[in-house]
């Protein structure tokens, strides 16, 4: 355990109206409990989802310090910590990533189904701790995080880069829960990835790495998918963006065609848009899989033939956040990712002052992955 100021505050970015810009505010830095640590934040991986969150999309308590990934160095350790989760031991100045949520255990998803993920109870950091509660720092958008007893913590190994962790913070471990969990990808099989930005990527990573014949990516601005096929991800990079509506269809045909004309193996949606469920469906072969990753918030309905589900004998799948484990798995193939892609030029630092300017870029699609540096 480090010695300490009991005056010692900490910045962080902090949600307070919905549609306002954020507030950067000063909260007292909490004493690291039983089972709990005290992180220096580096760096809070500005996500999808934080656009949604600060627009209202779902309902949270504000005000909030948001920032649900992020990567710091323990600054103290309270009793009974000693190791991360993988046994590695653990102390004042190592680097580590840290799960978003924590599972309840005793709900009948936790207990019955085995599906932490779906835990009725789950507390996440940056998305439903808001300051009202104690301590008010449980958000990465800050200088310091503060994480509760039960929370998964992996050591970062000392051959991957700060930066090159955060390009898939959140999007790493979700792929994993999706692709080896839910619906895995298989050796020889075309891939389609719907969406370029840094769930899609991840999607196409995996799926490289995971064996599969040919993985075709298609999304847009095309400057998404030049910085995808400057770092190696994807074999087949597609802009349906900038064709328009009238193009899509097009698009999507020759989408078909690198497929050799069958449709893929897997097709995996990562855009968040809910047009693309039923442009995905017309992409898979017969008695081929549709697994929906990317609707994370609701972003409305969006007419479906289910005679393409049913014609086409689809097996359709749903994969919802991750747990700890899923993250620690992350972690273990972050040495492989970036041996082979380069996952540090996804990334684009901003201060935690400029938090605004970051959101800002993420909901423009003008820089792939924002991250706060604190």
């Amino acid at each position: 355990m480090t010695a300490r100021s009991e005056s010692a505050v900490a910045r962080a970015v902090v949600l307070e109206r919905f549609g306002e810009p954020l507030a950067l505010r000063s909260f007292e830095v909490p004493a690291a409990g039983p089972g709990e640590l005290v992180v220096a934040c580096s760096y809070g991986g500005v996500c999808g989802t934080d656009v949604h969150l600060s627009q209202g999309h779902l309902g949270i308590p504000t005000p909030l310090v948001l920032g649900h990934e992020g990567l710091g160095t323990v600054h103290e350790t309270g009793s009974g910590v000693g190791q991360d989760a993988e046994g590695t031991p653990l102390g004042v100045g190592d680097t580590v990533m840290w799960a978003s949520s924590i599972a309840c255990g005793v709900c009948v998803p936790c207990r019955q189904y085995r599906e932490p993920t779906l835990c009725e109870n789950r507390r996440t950091y940056g998305v439903n701790r808001p300051t009202t509660q104690t301590p008010a720092l449980s958000g990465s958008w800050a200088e310091y995080i503060h994480l509760r007893a039960g929370t998964t913590v992996v050591r970062l190994p000392e051959s991957v880069g700060p930066l090159a962790a955060m390009s898939l913070a959140c999007a790493g471990p979700t792929m994993v829960h999706a692709l080896y969990d839910r619906r895995p990808v298989r050796v020889g099989e075309t891939v389609v990835v719907q969406g370029s930005g840094p769930v899609g990527l991840a999607a196409a990573a995996f799926a490289q790495l995971s064996g599969a014949a040919r993985v075709i990516l298609v999304g847009g601005p095309a400057a998404r998918l030049d910085l995808a096929r400057r770092a190696g991800i994807g074999d087949e990079h597609v802009d349906i963006v900038g064709g328009g509506p009238e193009g899509a269809e097009k698009v999507l045909e020759h989408v078909r065609d690198l497929t050799g004309g069958r449709g893929a193996d897997l097709v995996i949606e990562c855009t968040g848009v809910p047009a693309a469920v039923a442009q995905g469906l017309g992409l898979a072969r017969r008695g081929g899989s549709y697994l929906v990753v990317g609707q994370y918030t609701d972003a409305g309905d969006t007419p479906v033939n289910p005679h393409q589900i049913v014609h086409r004998q689809l097996d359709v799948i749903g994969s919802w956040a991750f747990t700890g484990a899923h993250l620690v798995d992350y972690i273990r193939l972050l040495p492989a990712l970036t041996a082979r892609f380069d996952l540090e030029a996804l990334v684009t630092p901003y201060p935690l002052a400029s938090a605004d300017e970051a959101v800002a870029a993420v909901t423009a699609g003008s820089v792939m992955k924002a991250v706060l540096a604190s």
